[in-house]
C-alpha cells in the first residue's frame, strides 16, 4: 500500500510538472499537426503518457463519457435524479465532455467542478452545434456552398468560431461533409451538395475556418467531420434510414470529403446513425478502426452521434446496452454522446475480458491529446472571458462578414425579359408572401443559440431603397402555430382568406416580388419530405397572382432543392435565396436592385419532380443511355418525364453574360514522368456590366476498369470581368485528379481517352479531348 502511494505521488508530481511547462514551442507543433494530422507532438504525448499512468480505469472511461447540460449551473446543485447522478460523475472525473452548455458563466461553473472538485482536475471539452453561426447567423451550409467561394466560407466559419469560443465553447459538431443526392432528406441544408470534389474543398475551408492555425488560441474551436459514413445515402431520403452502397460509391463519392477533412487536420469525427453493409456505423470496425484510424492514420477521436450506441439495439445489432457498449468501443468509437453506456458498462466489460484495456487507454489518449492541443490544461478557463463575450458576439464586423457570404450564396435561376435588376426609382412594387416579412425563418435550421426574430426581413431590406413604392401583402401563412426545432411543423393547407388583398396589390403594381418557400424549420434533422413543391397553399397563391400580373420575381426561401416546374415555365425571374441568416433581407434586396451582381452556382441539382430522385449530374452512362428511335421504349428513360434536371449542378446566371472559347490542351504525357495536362480557356464578359463567373472544369474517363461518370468536376476558378474583357484561365490535370479508387481501395490513373469540359455549369460547357498513353 505504501509503495502504491509513492507511485501515485511520483505520477502526480510528474503530471504537474509537465502540465505547468510553458507551451511557447507547442504552437508551431500544433500547426504542423493541423496540416498533417498523423504527425504527433512529442511534448504533448509525454504529458498524456504521464497523466494516463496515474489514471484509474474508471477515470479513463470517464474521458469517453459526454453528457448534455442538465441543470441551472449557477443555481442550487441537484440532489436527486439523473441530474444529481451526472453531477456526481463530474466530481469523480467520470465526464470528459459536455454539450449544450453555453455562455461564459455556465461554462465556467461546470468547468470549475471538473477542474477543482475531481481527483485529477482534468478539464472538460465543451461541445455545441455551431452549424452556420452562433448568434450571428451565416447562410445555411448548402446556401454557402452555392457561393463556391472558399475564402468566404472559411471566413464564415471563423466568425462562428470567434463567437462560440467567446461564449465558452471549444468544440463544434460541424462541418457535415456527407455527400447526398436526394433532396427529400432534410439534412441536405447542412452540407455541401452532391459533388465530392466541391464537398472536399468546402470541408477543408470550413475546418480551417473553425480550427485556424493554432487550436490553443482563444478564438478557435475544434471541428468535427460528420457523419462517418454514408448517412447522406439514406434510402428514400428518410432520415436515419438504411444505407446500401457499393465499394466504388463509398470510395469515390462518400469518402473524399472525409479524407480531405482528415488531411485538413480535423481533430474529431462523428459516426453516423445509419447502418452500412448491415452494421451500424457506431459499431462498424471497418469504418472506424480499419479505415479511419489505421489506413488514414487519424489520431484525433471519434464521437458517437446522439444516443447512437443505444440505437444499435433498435437496429437489431446489439441485444442490450452492455452489448452495445462492447461493440461500439471495440469498433473504435471513442466517446459516447448521451447513451450513458460507456460509463455504466465498460469497466465490467474490461474485467470480463470482453474489452481490452488498451482500447480504453487509446480512446482516453486521443481525447486527452486534443485537450492539450486546445491549451485547456494550461488554462481551463481560457474560453471564459465575459468582456470578450460581450465584445465579440454580434459585432458589426461579424454582421458585415455574414452579409458578404449571404450575397455570394444567392443563385439567379432565371431572368427572362431582364426583369432583374429592379429599377431603383419610379416603380410600384408589390411584395407578397408571409416569408417576406418573416424575421425568423431566414435564420434557418440548426441555429440553437440565435435569438428568435433577429434576421433582417426582405421587406426591411427593400425599404432601404427609397426610390420605389413597396406595398406588402401576406397572401397566406406558410405554417400554423409556433414552430420549433424539435416539433413537427404544421403547414397551412386550407386558409386562403388573404388571397384577395394580395391580388389587389399585385394588380396595381408594375412588378411583383413574391417570397415563397419553406420556413426555416422545414429542413434539417428529421425533416424529410415526400413532396418538394411549394408547401401548403403557396403554389395556388403564385398561380392566382400570375393571372393578374405576369411581371413576377419569385424569391425562394428554402433549405433544399424544390420542384418548381410550373414556376420555371411561367415566371420570368426566379432567385434562389435559401435561408441566408441574420443579414438575409439586406442580401436579397442588394441582389434584386443590382447593387450586387449574383454569382452563385447550384451545389445540388433541382429535379423536375420527385419521381426523378435521386438525380445528380455525375451519373453513370448505363448500357442504353440514348433514344434509339422515337417509337422504341428499350432505353433508360421515363415515359412521362425527361431524364435531365430542371436546373443542373453548377447552374447560376448573372446580370451579365459570359462567352467561353478557345479550349486548348497544352501538354500531354510529358517525357519526364506522370501525365500533366495543361488546360486553358478564354472567357469573355459579353454583357454590359461587371460580373463574376465560376469557371468549372469537368472530365470524363471514357473507358476504365470501373465505369466512370459522364462528368466529374475536377477544378473551378472564380474570376471577375469588366464588360468586353477577356481572360485566359488555366487548369492543370495530373495524377491527383485524373484517377479513381478501384475496388481494391487503390488510387489508379489508367491510360486511355478522356474528354474535358469547361463552362459555367455542368450542362453548359465546351469540350475537347486528350489521351494518356
Amino acid at each position: 500500500m505504501k509503495n502504491d502511494h509513492i507511485i501515485f505521488f511520483i505520477g502526480i508530481v510528474s503530471f504537474m510538472f509537465l502540465t505547468s511547462c510553458k507551451q511557447t514551442t507547442v504552437g508551431s507543433d500544433i500547426l504542423v499537426s493541423n496540416v498533417h494530422s498523423d504527425v504527433i507532438d512529442s511534448t504533448i504525448e509525454s504529458k498524456v503518457d504521464s497523466l494516463l499512468s496515474i489514471m484509474t480505469l474508471e477515470e479513463k472511461i470517464g474521458q469517453m463519457n459526454q453528457y448534455n447540460g442538465f441543470w441551472d449551473l449557477t443555481g442550487p446543485r441537484p440532489e436527486e435524479g439523473v441530474a444529481a447522478k451526472k453531477y456526481e460523475h463530474l466530481r469523480k472525473g467520470w465526464v470528459g465532455s459536455m454539450l449544450n452548455v453555453r455562455g461564459v458563466k455556465d461554462v465556467k461553473a461546470v468547468q470549475k467542478i471538473a477542474v477543482e472538485e475531481s481527483r485529477l482536475g482534468i478539464p472538460l471539452i465543451i461541445g455545441f452545434d455551431v452549424i452556420h453561426g452562433y448568434k450571428t447567423m451565416s447562410p445555411i451550409p448548402l446556401a454557402e456552398s452555392a457561393s463556391w467561394d472558399m475564402d468566404a466560407i472559411r471566413k464564415s466559419a471563423e466568425i462562428a468560431a470567434k463567437e462560440a469560443s467567446a461564449a465558452g465553447i471549444n468544440w463544434t459538431f460541424a462541418p457535415m461533409v456527407d455527400i447526398y443526392r436526394d433532396a427529400r432528406w432534410g439534412r441536405v441544408m447542412e452540407g455541401a451538395g452532391e459533388d465530392p470534389f466541391l464537398g472536399s474543398k468546402i470541408a477543408e475551408a470550413r475546418i480551417r475556418g473553425f480550427q485556424g492555425e493554432d487550436l490553443s488560441a482563444e478564438h478557435t474551436i475544434i471541428a468535427c467531420a460528420k457523419h462517418f459514413a454514408g448517412y447522406g445515402f439514406s434510402e428514400s431520403g428518410r432520415d436515419y434510414n438504411t444505407v446500401d452502397v457499393g465499394t466504388s460509391t463509398l470510395n469515390n463519392i462518400i469518402f473524399p470529403p472525409f479524407r480531405a477533412a482528415k488531411e485538413a487536420g480535423v481533430r474529431t469525427f462523428m459516426n453516423s446513425f445509419n447502418e452500412l453493409n448491415g452494421v451500424p456505423a457506431t459499431g462498424n470496425k471497418m469504418l472506424q478502426q480499419d479505415i479511419l484510424k489505421n489506413d488514414w492514420k487519424f489520431n484525433g477521436f471519434i464521437v458517437s452521434d446522439w444516443g447512437s450506441i443505444t440505437e444499435m439495439i433498435a437496429h437489431g445489432y446489439a441485444k442490450d446496452g452492455k452489448n452495445a457498449a462492447e461493440m461500439a468501443v471495440n469498433a473504435g468509437s471513442d466517446m459516447d454522446m448521451e447513451s450513458y453506456l460507456y460509463v455504466e458498462h465498460l469497466a465490467n466489460l474490461v474485467k470480463e475480458g470482453k474489452v481490452k484495456e488498451e482500447l480504453i487507454s487509446d480512446a482516453a489518449r486521443r481525447i486527452l491529446r486534443v485537450k492539450y492541443e486546445l491549451g485547456l490544461f494550461e488554462d481551463p478557463y481560457r474560453y471564459c472571458n465575459e468582456d470578450r463575450e460581450k465584445k465579440v458576439i454580434g459585432s458589426i464586423s461579424n454582421q458585415e462578414a455574414v452579409l458578404d457570404v449571404a450575397k455570394k450564396s444567392i443563385v439567379l435561376l432565371k431572368n427572362d425579359k431582364q426583369l432583374l435588376p429592379l429599377k431603383k426609382e419610379g416603380q410600384k412594387i408589390a411584395l407578397i408572401g408571409a416569408l417576406a416579412s418573416d424575421k425568423n425563418s431566414p435564420l434557418g435550421s440548426w441555429r440553437i443559440a440565435a435569438d428568435d426574430n433577429t434576421a433582417v426581413s426582405v421587406i426591411e431590406g427593400m425599404h432601404q431603397y427609397k426610390g420605389n413604392t413597396v406595398v406588402y401583402a401576406k397572401g397566406a401563412d406558410v405554417s400554423i402555430g409556433k414552430t420549433t426545432f424539435v416539433t413537427e411543423t404544421k403547414i397551412n393547407t386550407t386558409d386562403k382568406s388573404e388571397f384577395g388583398e394580395a391580388l389587389k396589390v399585385a394588380q396595381q403594381a408594375d412588378v411583383v416580388v413574391m417570397v415563397l418557400g419553406e420556413i426555416g424549420f422545414q429542413s434539417g434533422e428529421g425533416r424529410s419530405r415526400s413532396e418538394l413543391g411549394l408547401p401548403g397553399v403557396q403554389q395556388e397563391l403564385l398561380e392566382e397572382v400570375f393571372k393578374v400580373n405576369k411581371n413576377i420575381v419569385l424569391v425562394l426561401n428554402n433549405g433544399r432543392p424544390l420542384t418548381i416546374t410550373w414556376a420555371d415555365k411561367h415566371i420570368p425571374a426566379i432567385v434562389e435565396a435559401w435561408h441566408l441568416g441574420t443579414q438575409s433581407g439586406n442580401a436579397i434586396a442588394q441582389v434584386l436592385y443590382g447593387d450586387y451582381n449574383p454569382s452563385g452556382k447550384l451545389p445540388m441539382s433541382f429535379p423536375r419532380n420527385v419521381g426523378q430522385i435521386p438525380i445528380y449530374y455525375n451519373h453513370k452512362n448505363t448500357g442504353r443511355p440514348t433514344e434509339p428511335d422515337p417509337d422504341i421504349v428499350f432505353w433508360s428513360h421515363y415515359s412521362d418525364q425527361k431524364n435531365t434536371p430542371l436546373y443542373a449542378f453548377g447552374h447560376g446566371l448573372s446580370y451579365t453574360t459570359f462567352k467561353y472559347e478557345n479550349l486548348k490542351i497544352n501538354e500531354v504525357n510529358p517525357s519526364h514522368g506522370a501525365p500533366k495536362i495543361e488546360v486553358s480557356v478564354d472567357i469573355t464578359n459579353s454583357g454590359d456590366i461587371e460580373g463574376k463567373e465560376v469557371i468549372q472544369l469537368y472530365i470524363r474517363d471514357l473507358f476504365a476498369s470501373i465505369t466512370r461518370p459522364v462528368k466529374e468536376l475536377k477544378d473551378f476558378k472564380i474570376t471577375s470581368l469588366q464588360p468586353g474583357e477577356t481572360k485566359t484561365v488555366n487548369f492543370v490535370l495530373d495524377n491527383t485528379n485524373l484517377g479513381f479508387y478501384d475496388n481494391s481501395n487503390q488510387w489508379v490513373v489508367e491510360p486511355g481517352e478522356f474528354e474535358v469540359f469547361v463552362g459555367g455549369s455542368s450542362d453548359k460547357t465546351i469540350k475537347t479531348n486528350f489521351e494518356i498513353r
